[in-house]
């Protein structure tokens, strides 16, 4: 098979991530490209090494720019700092290579729509790493609404709750703590968490009309992990906010990083005339789902165990009853992206899906500063 020669910027968490996954997609999927990770970089050179060595890159670059010229890359994944997404996602397409970026696609959506403009100039595929889609509840909740079986959509309502930077001993900036310096991160729980509920409700209930948000900083001064100087927070600690989507539907959304005793509580559900269902995180392989046309004896919530062949990507996997991860999701979603880039359609997410959940994001912030409805701008 032809190679694809993958170029990885980022050794963090999402790093390892998405090293994961082109380690494994081509064990479970029927793939038509010999996924090579061929170089790693990033601005640490020992980690950096250090990371090749522990994932099997054949090389190591401590500077983008180097490993965008090299004639022996095809795929660049953007697996760095919000701040750069931007820049590195320009300079790949020019390149003419695959772009691959992490979430969220850009700082705020004059970049977004930059990185667009240019990756459907250059005629690239592409693709935003919201990895959600492709939990397999995830996937059957969206076949089960595409079917109708929920009839008109009343209600969506979405919550991702995390506890990590209650004290205000933790810093902002630096490596581990970069999502709370907004010059690096963009905004805070909006364009990190919210971003995630944002993206699954646009695929599964259509785009968004108006917001009305509220956001709070908590913590008004942290230390600075890099200089050690105490300065100003300026990114969202908490946000919530009503949503009104086109098709006539009301949401909720909401999420903080000061609910204690939630490390990653992201669930999310959906009422429609006929049926509802509910999804969590905490069990991404169950998904729960009420029918009120079920006969009144028996009508009630049943628990689905999305395990079995005929649902969405468990025959690459196990045998059915056997769950898979979160990890997984990566998976699937570099076996999706491949598919796409071998029929000449690309797999959504693309760009431009990505820029219209940072529309949805830009407009939450606004309405947040101004107190009033905001409308949300079309992708």
């Amino acid at each position: 098979m032809k190679p694809l020669n993958i170029g990885m910027i980022g050794y963090g968490f999402m790093g390892r991530a998405h090293s994961n996954a082109f380690r494994k997609v081509g064990n479970f999927f029927p793939i038509d490209r010999r996924i090579v990770l061929k170089a790693a970089c990033g601005r640490d050179g020992a980690k950096t090494q250090a990371f090749a060595h522990t994932w099997g890159y054949e090389s190591v670059e401590t500077d983008w720019r180097a490993l965008i010229a090299r004639d022996d890359i095809d795929l660049i994944d953007i697996a760095a700092t919000n701040n750069v997404h931007a820049e590195i996602a320009l300079a790949a397409a020019r390149a003419g290579k695959m772009v691959l970026c992490e979430k969220p696609l850009a700082m705020n959506p004059a970049e977004a729509l930059k990185m667009v403009k240019a990756v459907e100039k250059a005629k690239v595929p592409n693709m935003v790493w919201y990895n959600y889609r492709r939990v397999p509840a995830v996937t059957l909740a969206k076949q089960l609404i595409d079917e109708g079986r929920l009839g008109k959509i009343f209600h969506y309502r979405a919550k991702f709750l995390q506890d990590w930077t209650i004290s205000a001993d933790v810093p902002q900036g630096g490596q581990g703590t970069w999502r709370l310096d907004a010059a690096v991160a963009g905004s805070g729980v909006t364009g990190d968490l919210l971003a995630h509920c944002i993206d699954t409700a646009l695929w599964l209930n259509g785009g968004i009309k108006e917001v009305t948000a509220m956001t709070e900083t908590f913590v008004k001064e942290r230390q600075h992990a890099l200089t050690g100087k105490k300065q100003k927070v300026g990114i969202d600690d908490a946000s919530a906010f009503l949503a009104r989507f086109r098709n006539g539907s009301l949401a909720t959304f909401e999420a903080t990083r000061y609910a204690r005793g939630h490390k990653a509580l992201y669930t999310f559900e959906i009422n429609g005339e006929h049926a509802s269902i509910f999804w969590d995180l905490h069990d991404l392989h169950r998904l729960q789902y009420f029918d009120h046309r079920d006969d009144g004896v028996i009508r009630g919530w049943r628990s689905i165990h999305v395990s079995d062949g005929d649902q969405p990507y468990m025959k690459n996997w196990w045998v059915p009853g056997l769950q898979i991860g979160y990890e997984h999701s990566f998976v699937h979603q570099v076996a999706d992206f491949l598919a796409g880039v071998a029929s000449g359609q690309l797999a959504a997410p693309t760009f431009r899906d990505g820029l219209a959940t940072d529309y949805v994001t830009d407009a939450v912030l606004k309405s947040a500063r101004s107190g009033q409805w905001t409308k949300v701008k079309s992708a």
